[in-house]
């Protein structure tokens, strides 16, 4: 079978997760190629809900999962992740790679640091030193996973690194660091002796299992519209949510990948700041919010809430060659009077059908919208036919106007409720 790849076509928060989980069902592995614990994933299966940051959503089906060399990997969580989903009687079928970067104590404060100094030009991070683990790992002063799982190599790396990371936040900062060689030392040893068994060489793993004809399963962090360089810089992440990210993530090469499924809400929500030119307010925003549990996974910050925008998904679209098309959430906006749709963006006499490169340009753009009449949906769903007209009218105008087919619709948390178009 092909690989598939899982991509956000949006701001991240897309409900990456459950069609992840969906896709699962016939993998026999799901690869994790970048990000760290500053994005989450929900999967509901039955009465059991599994949020989780950085082991792929497949675990849940006990598939072989992998993490793989572009991600930043903070080892209390990943135990904790371990653990949540062995409480449930399920095992891990767990590979790490070697070259994946380690979130160190120095990371953390250096995030929040760096943050506050910025004041009002707050980009809005997670706090999780995502940022300033990927900026050493650029520096070649990161810590491997490799490192990490030597103990010898790991203790050399804290007390060459540490010291340096102590004055700068006491100097540049002037905080009192949180961490010592010493507290690390003892903290990272015992993560260590217990993540050291999931050691690999994920890449050769993944490669592999593709030329075995296996189904393989590649799913990111964040969305496309949060990448490094593609994303509305500065207000991104710090690695790259693009298919092609995962080229660079996993160690594959440009034909390896058959499918790309690109995820995007009936709406779209972002979290933090930067431009968001479909953002709506007030009564409306708060009940979309409430309706689509619309808080963060990892920080339980209220999402922002807009309109389904077209000019994003068309980007998107350039910039990943989506395949196919999973629209998730169709039943937060059941039971609107009207629904919209941005079709492009203005600025003066300017007008854009896809997303400016750049973000000062954007920030001045204003949405021009499509409105649709609202519909309800029934209780009961088995085929696209049992939709409202109205909720088809306003699916099949998102497709034609991205020239990508619709194969998924989501219409709630449950594995169930979910329409496979395919």
């Amino acid at each position: 079978m092909p690989a598939r790849i899982v991509i956000g076509a949006q701001y991240g928060d897309e409900g990456k997760g459950k069609i992840v989980d969906f896709f699962a069902e016939k993998a026999e592995l799901v690869a994790r190629f970048n990000g760290g614990n500053n994005a989450g994933h929900t999967v509901v299966v039955g009465k059991e809900t599994f949020k989780f940051h950085l082991i792929p959503s497949g675990a849940v089906q006990g598939k072989e999962c992998c993490i793989c060399a572009g991600t930043a990997i903070d080892p209390a969580v990943m135990i904790e992740e371990i653990s949540m989903i062995e409480k449930t009687g399920r095992k891990t079928k767990l590979s790490i790679d070697g070259r994946a970067q380690i979130i160190m104590p120095w990371h953390k404060q250096l995030d929040g640091a760096s943050e506050q100094a910025k004041g009002k030009q707050k980009i809005g991070t997670t706090g999780r030193g995502i940022g300033p683990c990927y900026a050493d790992r650029a520096a070649r002063q990161g810590i491997r996973f490799c490192d990490f799982a030597d103990k010898k190599r790991l203790d050399a790396k804290i007390k060459e690194i540490a010291p340096t990371k102590i004055k700068e936040i006491e100097k540049v900062y002037g905080l009192k660091s949180e961490f010592s060689v010493e507290s690390t030392i003892k903290e990272f040893s015992k993560y260590s002796s217990e993540l050291a068994k999931y050691l690999s060489d994920c890449s050769e793993k993944v490669n592999e299992s593709i030329d075995a004809k296996k189904n393989v399963l590649l799913e990111g962090a964040q969305g496309t519209f949060l990448d490094n360089d593609f994303g509305t810089y500065p207000f991104v992440t710090s690695s790259h949510p693009l298919a092609g990210g995962a080229l660079v993530g996993i160690g594959m090469g440009i034909n390896r990948i058959s499918y790309c499924t690109g995820v995007a809400k009936a709406y779209c929500t972002r979290v933090g700041s930067g431009p968001f030119i479909t953002e709506i307010e007030g009564s409306l925003a708060d009940q979309l919010r409430k309706k689509g549990a619309e808080f963060g996974t990892t920080t339980g910050r209220p999402r922002r809430i807009g309109w389904i925008d077209l000019p994003m998904l068309r980007t998107a679209h350039m910039w990943n060659n989506f395949t196919d098309l999973a629209i998730t959430k169709l039943d937060v906006l059941s039971g609107q009077k009207e629904v919209k749709a941005c079709i492009s963006y203005k600025a003066g006499s300017k007008v854009f059908d896809k997303v400016p490169y750049d973000t000062e340009v954007l920030a001045k753009c204003k949405p021009e919208y499509k409105s649709f009449k609202g519909f309800e949906l029934p209780p009961k769903i088995s085929s696209f036919d049992d939709l409202p007209q109205e909720a088809i009218d306003f699916l099949r105008f998102v497709q034609g106007e991205t020239s990508v087919p619709i194969k998924i619709i989501s219409y709630g948390a449950e594995r169930m409720q979910t329409l496979d178009l395919f």
